[in-house]
């Protein structure tokens, strides 16, 4: 099982990056994409602690898509076929780690791909309960109470279909494969004590606390 994650997939939040990390705000000519292993999982709501080595990691909400059926260089008008249910997740991000890497031109994944760094929700929702169309959802997170972050899938750079398009012609994609879909503007810390909870089209799917 493969955790492959999106970046800069919302202009918001590839405009904030920029502003936190120098990275070019621009939008690419193809998804940004990186990887995690199966021991970055974070499930059944369970608590997040809060990493030794890193002294600011942050949040990002994210859709996250579950493959359903084995593919190789798929094209665009098919991907639609590999997946049938949508839930969300987290990419916890050691944020110190990252821009010393980004400085150094060095590997992302001490920041990135750590035990632990993706949440995921528990329950995954058939899209047809949704309405059918991955490009028409809302999501949302909030710490503490407080709405932090508000995403559409409209507003992505790169369809979840064309994600998967391109995904695809670098590596097999297999049953269970997890997508993050990329996160919208107004990630931010974490720190003890917080509650991050987020909802899929009104429908609370995490809900865990930071140690």
């Amino acid at each position: 099982m493969k955790i492959i994650c999106i970046g800069r997939n919302y202009r918001a939040h590839a405009e904030e990056l920029h502003r936190g990390t120098g990275l070019a705000a621009e939008t690419a000519a193809e998804p940004v994409w990186f990887l995690k292993p199966d021991t970055a999982l974070l499930r059944n709501n369970d608590p997040f602690y809060i990493p030794a080595f890193s002294q600011e990691v942050h949040y990002e909400c994210e859709l996250v898509v579950r493959i359903d059926r084995v593919g190789r260089s798929i094209a665009e008008k098919f991907a639609y076929r590999y997946y049938h249910e949508v839930g969300l997740g987290i990419d916890f991000t050691a944020c110190d780690l990252q821009r010393e890497a980004i400085a150094r031109g060095l590997p992302w994944e001490p920041a990135k791909a750590f035990d632990r760094s993706a949440a995921l929700s528990p329950e995954f929702v058939p899209l047809a309960d949704l309405g059918g169309d991955v490009q028409d959802l809302h999501f949302e997170l909030a710490v503490n109470g407080e709405v932090r972050q508000q995403g559409a899938t409209a507003e992505m750079l790169f369809t979840v279909d064309r994600i998967i398009a391109a995904v695809s012609q670098y590596t097999t994609l297999r049953m269970g494969d997890l997508i993050y879909t990329g996160t919208p503007a107004g990630v931010g810390p974490v720190a003890p004590g917080d509650c991050l909870r987020a909802s899929l089209e009104g429908r609370e799917l995490l809900n865990f606390d930071i140690r």
